[in-house]
């Protein structure tokens, strides 16, 4: 049974002076926020979130999440279910593009579709000659939607994968026997027992959808994280007042999934045998159809609209070496970043496995609130500090700025330690502790056996982590956007600007380096198919 705190030893002590605070500073964007927010009077308050520009904000966020929700299961539920329980051709090659687009950037993805469909997209200019002056906009909701579908459904895509591989097909199996065509069994068989999957997949896709910042600014679409980005240059109350209820948003969308998990009851036993594949015969085409639509919307086109915007870059004088130095900055700051977290995860991962506790489990928790927040939110609480308290400092020292690269990793830090604190945790808990008890006994002190026998074996988790926390900084938009230092621009940062003033040649360099660089990441997400 867990206590308060077992083994109280000099190591443990030592790691909750590290511990505890990481993890205040870990809920410092929650607290802070909500202590700005309450400087507005109450009736204040009320007033402007009852205002129509504010119910427009919020139902526009909710319509927003829930459609982009239920087109990412659509796609992704299907798809994942051709290339694991039926006979697809090049089941292994449609999978991983399936999940390539993962990795692209929303912002990327909103700036093809402008890129293409905008005002001054080649669309346009193709269709001019033919006497057509204007087409429709993309910018709004409906570019959005697309954008964000189109980059978000590989989380429910990965998630039914994962639930499929884990299933009995005996039920299924005994559902075909009693008759039941192959739609039938699925619909009345399969997905009930994919439901824990599925709403993972969904709740993965919401709380991106929600949190997403650089597609509905492209795209023009006044949602909560642009409309706080908005509003910092006028208001900051009413900007962290509208931060307190995205981050209530969020709270809702994950109770209203664990209560929906509650009510049902799911039973699978994992077999070791696999399901025989559904044979398509007839309907190969358009299984094949179906994947490779998918793959032309979610990656072909985006990669192939960022190849014409280079080539006619390239034609009008932009060169690749304006990206290198974005890129030395981009990989600078990902480094540092990354190698922070991993250390700083450290002691929340030996506390939570080597001095098993509620106060350390209840530490550890709390790190994973600043991942649980968006971007624009984490970054929000970082520029109130930075303007209030180092505002007063760079006065005595002769800055120019508050904004520094140690503000930005701070904030990085807040934000994506909990992606390198999970695969650290694994790691640890496939050491075997009498490795390290055989050690003591034989008269080495903690630290000299955590560097020499711990670390080394758990050496594979950590190094994943830190490696994912590396490519998701280096895809993050609204922190660096709001803490870079001036002048510091980074490939994220480079694709906005450009973006913003429609210089779509000069974005599309920076975009396919930052498309390319981040795809590494499916060495972590991806395992071997038969």
């Amino acid at each position: 049974m867990i206590t308060l705190l077992p083994r109280r030893t000099g190591a443990s002590r030592l790691l909750l002076a590290l511990a505890i605070p990481l993890a205040l500073a870990a809920l410092f964007p929650t607290l802070y926020l909500a202590l700005r927010a309450a400087q507005v009077p109450p009736n204040e308050a009320a007033a402007y979130l009852m205002r129509s520009g504010t119910l427009r904000v919020i139902g526009r966020s909710v319509l927003l999440v829930s459609t982009v929700s239920l087109a990412a299961a659509a796609i992704g539920i299907p798809a994942a279910w051709l290339t694991v329980r039926t006979d697809l051709r090049a089941r292994r090659l449609w999978t991983i593009v399936l999940t390539v687009p993962l990795v692209i950037p929303s912002y990327v993805g909103a700036l093809a579709l402008v890129s293409a469909f905008g005002q001054r997209g080649f669309v346009q200019g193709w269709l001019a000659p033919l006497g057509v002056a204007r087409i429709p906009s993309i910018y709004g909701f409906w570019g959005a939607w697309l954008s964000i579908t189109l980059l978000s459904y590989p989380y429910v895509f990965l998630s039914v994968r994962a639930g499929l591989k884990g299933l009995d097909p005996a039920l299924e199996e005994a559902s075909r026997t009693l008759g039941r065509p192959a739609w039938e069994t699925f619909r009345r068989v399969t997905v009930p027992q994919l439901a824990p999957a599925i709403m993972a997949g969904v709740l993965l896709v919401a709380l991106y959808t929600l949190s997403d910042f650089g597609a509905v600014a492209i795209m023009q679409y006044n949602v909560f994280t642009r409309a706080i980005y908005l509003r910092l240059s006028l208001d900051l109350e009413t900007a962290a007042l509208l931060s307190m209820v995205l981050i209530a948003l969020s709270i809702a969308i994950l109770a209203l999934a664990n209560a929906t998990e509650r009510r049902g009851s799911y039973y699978a036993q994992r077999s070791a045998r696999a399901p025989r594949r559904v044979t398509l015969g007839r309907w190969q085409w358009v299984a094949q159809a179906f994947v490779a639509l998918i793959a032309l919307g979610a990656l072909i086109a985006p990669l192939g609209v960022l190849g014409y915007w280079l080539v006619n870059g390239l034609q009008q004088g932009e060169t690749l070496r304006d990206v290198l130095i974005p890129l030395q900055r981009s990989i600078r700051a990902a480094a540092l970043a990354a190698l922070a977290c991993g250390v700083l995860a450290l002691p929340f991962v030996v506390l939570q496995v080597r001095y098993p506790s509620r106060l350390s489990q209840m530490l550890a928790r709390s790190v994973y609130l600043g991942y649980a927040l968006p971007g624009v939110v984490v970054a929000l609480a970082f520029v109130f500090i930075g303007a209030r308290v180092l505002g007063a400092l760079k006065t005595w020292f002769g800055m120019t700025d508050y904004r520094s690269l140690g503000l930005l990793i701070a904030a990085y830090i807040v934000r994506f330690i909990p992606q390198a604190l999970g695969p650290a945790r694994a790691g640890l808990l496939q050491v075997n502790p009498h490795l390290e008890e055989s050690a003591l006994t034989l008269g080495r002190s903690r630290p000299r056996v955590f560097w020499s026998i711990t670390l080394p074996l758990m050496r594979p988790g950590l190094v994943a982590g830190v490696a994912l926390v590396f490519l998701t900084v280096m895809k993050e938009l609204p922190v660096t956007l709001l803490l870079a230092p001036s002048g510091y621009t980074t490939l994220a940062t480079r694709i906005w600007s450009a973006s913003s003033e429609s210089f779509y040649a000069r974005a599309a360099a920076p975009a396919l380096v930052l498309v390319l660089i981040s795809a590494l990441s499916l060495v972590y997400i991806l395992d071997d198919d038969d």
